[in-house]
């Protein structure tokens, strides 16, 4: 702050500091309009306070039971914005490669942030990029903090996978706002496996194998564009549609098992399965082992039976050419 009010960007009034609106040429570049335009659509405040009423604050005075810090003009506490810029330049330097927030966020927060930046350190730009993501709403209304209605990723877990939570977040493009519901993530935890089934190891099979390229090169294309994770994830599922009919036809899948990995680790997704206690895998495999053997004998009602308990309890069956497999269900944290 002091470093702004020395190259007169800023200027002390009743005990606050306040930024000159007048005194950044660019202010306003971020939303693409200038002050004149900003002046004719804002509120114009009481008169004295402020040089020019878009003026900002950048220190704030102490108001009865607030905490307060110690300061040349007095008891009080940094403004909203400045303690961003703040962060930035000790931490980050200079000039950002991208700076991230909501779109509530652009005016006033980041214009102002670029405005205090950009006076201080007289290095443009303040941030070569900007991305502005999309609120996530729980109902008809954002989720926050402040309302009360938040879903914590600590919350989120309990319930769902990892995985499945990215695939929830990144099936729409980052700028388009997201609603969250049990029924979304519940369809993301099955679109994670059949990712999962795709990548699965089989028996290596032979004859041709698929063509890679293509797939690398629209997954590319799409983030390319702008971040477009949604479309990205397209070609992640139309690859492992391709990679499940090659098991079927005995081809040699594995390179294109390894790309499909690959690729969702780019986005973040590991397609790990969600293993159960390393105490309840013994007693599953006995498990199925039994219903193997009701099954060769035909009883097929008590085979059924420990199906059903199993799945109970998270573990879902697949009986394949190869034998009966087992895995945890989509979601569930197996406590077996």
């Amino acid at each position: 702050i002091q470093g702004i009010m020395e190259k007169g960007h800023a200027y002390q009034s009743e005990g606050d500091v306040y930024f000159r609106v007048n005194s950044a040429p660019g202010y306003g570049k971020l939303i693409h309009r200038n002050l004149e335009e900003m002046e004719a659509s804002s509120q114009v405040e009481e008169k004295g306070v402020k040089e020019h009423h878009m003026d900002f604050a950048l220190w704030k005075r102490a108001k009865p039971g607030e905490p307060s810090w110690v300061s040349p003009w007095g008891l009080g506490r940094p403004g909203w914005h400045i303690e961003c810029s703040a962060m930035a330049l000790r931490y980050l330097g200079e000039t950002l490669d991208i700076h991230g927030g909501g779109q509530d966020l652009v005016f006033p927060h980041h214009e102002n942030e670029i405005a205090q930046s950009e006076s201080f350190t007289g290095v443009i730009p303040f941030a070569r990029y900007w991305v502005h993501h999309g609120l996530v709403q729980l109902g008809e209304e954002k989720m926050s903090k402040s309302l009360g209605n938040l879903i914590t990723v600590r919350e989120a877990l309990e319930r769902f996978s990892a995985d499945a939570i990215r695939l929830f977040i990144l099936s729409s493009h980052y700028r388009s706002p997201l609603t969250y519901t049990e029924e979304e993530l519940e369809a993301a935890e099955r679109g994670v496996e059949r990712l999962r089934q795709a990548v699965r190891p089989q028996p290596q099979g032979k004859g041709a194998q698929l063509d890679l390229l293509p797939y690398r090169q629209r997954f590319t294309e799409a983030m390319d564009d702008d971040f477009n994770t949604a479309q990205a994830l397209a070609v992640l599922f139309d690859l492992a549609r391709e990679i499940n009919r090659g098991k079927e036809e005995g081809h040699d899948v594995s390179p294109a098992q390894e790309t499909l990995l690959e690729l969702s680790n780019v986005l973040g997704m590991t397609l790990r399965e969600e293993s159960p206690s390393l105490d309840a895998e013994p007693f599953i495999d006995l498990m199925v082992s039994i219903r193997n053997e009701l099954r060769a004998i035909k009883q097929w009602e008590l085979a059924d039976r420990i199906r059903t308990a199993l799945s109970e309890r998270g573990i879902v069956l697949e009986d394949t050419p190869q034998g009966t497999l087992w895995k945890n269900k989509p979601g569930r944290r197996n406590d077996a």
